[in-house]
């Protein structure tokens, strides 16, 4: 959508990956989530570890600050439903996976206290009508939310991390 110029002004850098879904952003402020997980040892279901991921972000968010994250029929990831802006949802948590012989890569992004106006320049996971979000105006410290989601992986995985 930009040139390579315009990237190089606004500092920012393209890479190419391979992982699941579309184009999306990271940088300072969000909490990037890639567990590498050995899915014979859960269950071999693409579609139930897309589930649990949202579980962890939607559980942290209700859980630690009483905010309701939904899913989104269709599309992956957590979204704000109940504080529609524009008539558009806004997503605060991307999620892109691959697994390779049940072994996942890559996971979630987490908006906690992002530059929003870098999706500015892309179309966010290649979903036209809607917004991004961020949990920039709670009064919050990145540390804990680390902690916290960390907490909530556990518990949704029924896992302990040594």
């Amino acid at each position: 959508l930009v040139s390579s110029d315009f990237l190089e002004k606004i500092d920012a850098t393209c890479y190419q990956t391979d992982r699941g879904g579309d184009i999306t952003y990271h940088g300072p402020g969000q909490l990037i989530g890639y567990p590498i997980l050995n899915m014979d040892y859960f269950f071999t279901d693409i579609h139930k570890y897309l589930r649990l991921l949202e579980e962890v972000i939607i559980h942290f968010l209700w859980k630690n600050y009483g905010i309701k994250g939904e899913r989104k029929k269709g599309k992956t990831g957590v979204w704000f439903h109940n504080h529609v802006k524009n008539g558009k949802s806004r997503k605060i948590c991307a999620i892109g996976i691959r697994m390779s012989r049940w072994v996942t890569m890559h996971g979630f992004a987490l908006n906690v206290n992002t530059d929003l106006r870098y999706f500015d320049y892309i179309i966010p996971c290649g979903i036209y009508d809607q917004e991004v979000t961020s949990l920039k105006k709670e009064d919050i410290s990145f540390q804990e939310v680390k902690l916290m989601v960390k907490k909530s992986f556990q518990e949704i995985f029924d896992v302990e991390f040594i």
